[in-house]
């Protein structure tokens, strides 16, 4: 077993984004082999209308894939397709955006006024960047929980996890999304794919995170065996902790216990060409969906 070092901790950034929506993001148009083959993440949540309610008007995506899980409220969207749905609390959609798609997502909260919802931005490899559109709607219900001996409480969005599989399939990144909660005081061990990226991001409480390749740092406990555990300081709501190569990582849940996203995916490793939500390989294929933008032949006809 090879704990993952830790390559960087960091708080998301407040960031305004569509009409005026207040969100935070952990990482986006920087560079793209950061996180490759992911390309973006925002965590939206507020408990103000005017945070949110503007919301992402018409828009166009092209050559990625954005996935929305949706915690609290609801976000209804349409296309240029025709398509039209609204995602509840637990719910997650997975839209392969391919050769081309005109979409909106417009949010609201819930009684309470409350909206939080993530979205995480996967790169498309280059012969797919073409394909045809398509959608996952995935309820929540749909989503399979695992629950440990000593409470930890894990959902199976995408990929394999404790011998369950999550209801999202046939996506390029071949990708693992685990949405996971840890009680307070419990130390765990989490298997990952030793070459894939991984990050985890933490939205609730707080958790330390063991780091193979730091000096001694915060020691929170000793292993069964009377070994030290080699842990970081605290990382509580809105961080992002990008991970080395390994086969685990290590989480010490703090006092309120910690709930936190586990991303990984396979790494495309290929030329990006990027503006906006429209990510090609070359600065030609860019300023041609530009070009297709301007003269409306962007949205290409189903085969």
């Amino acid at each position: 077993m090879s704990i993952r070092p830790i390559l960087e901790t960091r708080s998301a950034r407040p960031t305004l984004e569509g009409a005026g929506v207040h969100l935070h993001r952990a990482f986006g148009f920087g560079d793209p082999s950061e996180a490759d083959p992911f390309l973006l993440f925002d965590d939206f949540r507020g408990e103000r209308p005017s945070d949110y309610q503007a919301g992402f008007p018409w828009h166009p995506h092209r050559g990625i894939e954005t996935i929305t899980y949706v915690l609290a409220g609801t976000v209804e969207h349409g296309d240029s397709l025709g398509n039209t749905g609204a995602l509840g609390a637990g719910d997650v959609q997975w839209m392969t955006a391919g050769s081309g798609i005109m979409h909106q997502e417009m949010p609201s909260g819930n009684a309470r006024g409350q909206m939080h919802g993530f979205q995480l931005w996967a790169n498309l490899p280059s012969d797919l960047k073409m394909t045809a559109p398509r959608y996952q709607d995935v309820k929540g219900g749909d989503i399979p929980e695992i629950t440990d001996d000593d409470g930890t409480r894990v959902k199976v969005i995408v990929g394999t996890f404790w011998g369950q599989r999550g209801p999202v399939d046939g996506i390029a990144a071949d990708p693992q999304y685990l949405d996971i909660w840890i009680p307070p005081g419990v130390k765990k061990r989490l298997k990952t794919d030793t070459y894939r990226k991984t990050f985890a991001y933490v939205f609730e409480g707080a958790a330390a995170f063991a780091d193979a390749s730091a000096p001694q740092g915060v020691l929170l406990e000793k292993e069964v065996a009377g070994q030290e555990l080699n842990i970081r300081d605290l990382s509580g709501n809105r961080t992002l902790v990008r991970f080395g190569t390994g086969d685990e990582i290590v989480v010490q849940a703090g006092e309120q216990g910690v709930r936190f996203l586990l991303i990984s995916g396979a790494p495309i490793e290929e030329p990006v060409a990027w503006h906006g939500p429209i990510v090609m390989n070359t600065r030609a294929e860019l300023m041609t969906a530009m070009a297709e933008l301007r003269n409306g032949t962007f949205i290409k006809p189903a085969h």
